[in-house]
């Protein structure tokens, strides 16, 4: 019972950045799922017609959707670099392939009989198309549509990696702290996400057409306004933009120092010190956590702020030897202890 408590007491300290999370959460889902609807419907629609095709795409699809996230992401950072742009093209991948193989599977399984009348009554293909296939196959439409909604809502955590926000900042720096509560502050808006959606659009797919002709008018404007979402947590506060490692965000001597001792309010993201030099140095952040022995931060001309304030002790690096292996070798103490003072901060970089 105390465990639970200790979550709800968290989630309530963290409501702020949990909210500022969740909206960038539900924007990337979106963003990328108007854009994978953008594409993968025409794309279905086009291989139900040339049939010859549909190997060739759906096989494509199915091989970008198995190549594994973080690969995906780390693919992307090259060309896009870090942030939003590369989350939302690997998660347009993502979902193309249930909205194209669906849009495609619906349309061919509507009964020749009700295609070839309407050629009889004189429709043109795209009058067909507009009246008759898309209409008929809409319940596998939107079930494809559904299926790449919960795609993103999971895999979306992930953009967390590259700066891109989202309940994946919670779950990172939950596992790099062990803290569980952090994890489950995460983990717990995701799924309840992914289980409201999907029930969502599982009534939207079992309304009668004409309910659903209605919906279905909305449903661009809709998507348009969720992908709103994503900017509503950055147009408050500063301008500067700060990228720290998952350990910084939740310690002490890290971003809750620099909030207490020096009042700093910026817009902060959870990033990898995997790419957070190069971030820094392309401009795409302004602030970050660097260590101040990174090779790196010379490589970069990145420049060293001052800790006028104190909050971060010295950081001294020391030998640990078992006394097992001290008293089997007894000379290593005194090889060891002619390092000391040698190696500065200086000589590390």
């Amino acid at each position: 019972m105390n465990e639970q408590q200790n979550l709800w007491q968290f989630m309530s300290m963290e409501s702020d950045k949990l909210l500022n999370q969740s909206l960038q959460h539900i924007g990337l889902t979106f963003i990328s799922l108007l854009f994978a609807i953008a594409i993968g419907l025409p794309l279905g629609v086009l291989i139900a017609r040339k049939r010859k095709l549909s190997g060739t795409v759906l096989g494509i699809a199915g091989v970008l959707q198995t190549v594994p996230s973080i690969a995906l992401l780390g693919f992307m950072i090259p060309v896009l670099g870090i942030g939003a742009k590369p989350a939302i093209v690997a998660l347009l991948i993502y979902a193309l392939l249930p909205i194209i193989r669906n849009t495609y599977t619906g349309i061919i399984s509507i009964d020749k009989h009700i295609t070839e009348a309407a050629k009889a009554l004189g429709m043109s293909k795209t009058q067909i198309l507009l009246k008759i296939e898309i209409p008929l196959s809409m319940p596998v439409i939107l079930a494809g549509i559904r299926t790449a909604t919960v795609i993103n809502v999971g895999v979306a955590t992930l953009a967390s990696y590259i700066a891109a926000g989202g309940l994946g900042e919670f779950i990172f720096g939950g596992i790099s702290l062990n803290n569980t509560n952090m994890i489950l502050a995460g983990a717990i808006p995701a799924a309840l996400l992914a289980i409201v959606l999907d029930g969502l659009l599982s009534i939207i797919q079992k309304l009668d057409f004409k309910k659903l002709r209605k919906v279905l008018m909305a449903f661009p404007i809709l998507l348009i306004m969720l992908s709103a979402f994503y900017i509503l947590p950055s147009a408050y506060g500063s301008g500067l933009r700060a990228g720290f490692t998952p350990e910084f965000m939740g310690r002490q001597d890290g971003d809750l120092g620099l909030k207490s001792a020096y009042g700093l309010k910026i817009q902060t993201v959870v990033i990898s010190d995997a790419v957070m030099y190069k971030a820094a140095f392309s401009k795409e952040l302004d602030v970050i956590s660097g260590y101040s022995t990174d090779g790196r931060l010379k490589a970069f001309e990145l420049k060293i702020l001052k800790d006028d304030k104190g909050i971060f002790p010295p950081y001294y690096a020391a030998p640990i030897v078992l006394q097992s292996s001290l008293q089997k070798f007894p000379e290593l103490e005194k090889t060891l202890n002619l390092l000391a003072g040698k190696i500065t901060d200086s000589i590390m970089t």
